[in-house]
């Protein structure tokens, strides 16, 4: 049941979200972000997601629908069209938001529970956009975990949770340094094959059915020299047209499907 209604662009609840939605600095001060779409916080909850209060436009989306999404006692507050289009981040939705409380990702708690895991690592990402792509594409690969070293970009920010459309929830996923990664990686005896111009062999011909992760960097940069000094081997996408690089998240698409490939997309 709806307990508040919220008509006011200036009501201080509503200020506050709304900072949660422009700054990663309130984001991780707070513990908390927003969520916007029916689709997105269906799969927040099954992630596990702790869900604080549901917003709704009841012009767009009824209370029982509301109600029948969530399945669970979470509080509603109905809002007016003028608060909606202050917290939305889309121009065309679904009239509903969701304040939602942050997980852990450090490294340090990432659980591999498979014995042969297959992993995904960016390095330095900072386009919203990329990282949306990336999480899409493992979570179409079903991976063990995907894991970000030096991250650029607030993993809540709305651009991630609108281009993954949800899948940042259905990951797994970590952070930490690149020492810290690769210290982990070589703990838990996984293959380091990292995507390179440098001493590179073409990645079909490599082996992929044991533990592995699969590590690409940045557009502009590459990996770093740490990377590519720990790597098991360094792979490449042989290319054959004018230019000698593809966008971050088609290429980890190429590498990752060849590894579910090999092992029989199990």
């Amino acid at each position: 049941m709806t307990y508040k209604s919220i008509k006011s662009t200036q009501n201080p609840f509503i200020k506050d979200l709304f900072q949660l939605k422009e700054k990663s600095r309130s984001r991780k001060k707070s513990g908390q972000f927003l969520i916007e779409g029916v689709r997105e916080i269906t799969l927040a909850i099954k992630g596990g997601y702790d869900i604080s209060y549901i917003l709704f436009l009841p012009e767009l989306i009824s209370e029982q629908t509301v109600t029948e999404l969530t399945k669970q006692s979470i509080e509603l507050i109905e809002i007016s069209k003028e608060v909606y289009q202050k917290l939305a981040h889309r121009d065309t939705t679904e009239g509903i938001l969701a304040v939602t409380k942050s997980k852990e990702h450090s490294i340090n708690n990432l659980k591999l529970t498979s014995k042969n895991p297959l992993i995904l690592v960016a390095e330095a990402p900072e386009k919203p956009g990329n990282i949306g792509a990336l999480l899409r594409t493992a979570d179409a690969a079903n991976l063990d975990a995907v894991i970000i070293a030096n991250p650029k970009t607030d993993l809540y920010n709305p651009n991630i949770i609108r281009s993954s459309v949800g899948c940042l929830f259905t990951n797994q996923i970590a952070t930490g340094t690149t020492s810290e990664i690769i210290q982990f990686l070589k703990k838990n005896n996984i293959h380091i094959y990292c995507a390179a111009l440098q001493a590179s062999k073409d990645y079909h011909i490599q082996d992929y059915s044991k533990s592995t992760a699969i590590v690409v960097g940045t557009e502009a940069t590459g990996l770093s020299d740490e990377w590519l000094q720990e790597s098991t081997q360094n792979i490449i996408i042989p290319m054959q047209g004018e230019i000698d690089s593809m966008n971050v998240s088609v290429a980890a698409g190429i590498l990752i499907f060849e590894a579910k490939r090999q092992r029989d997309f199990k």
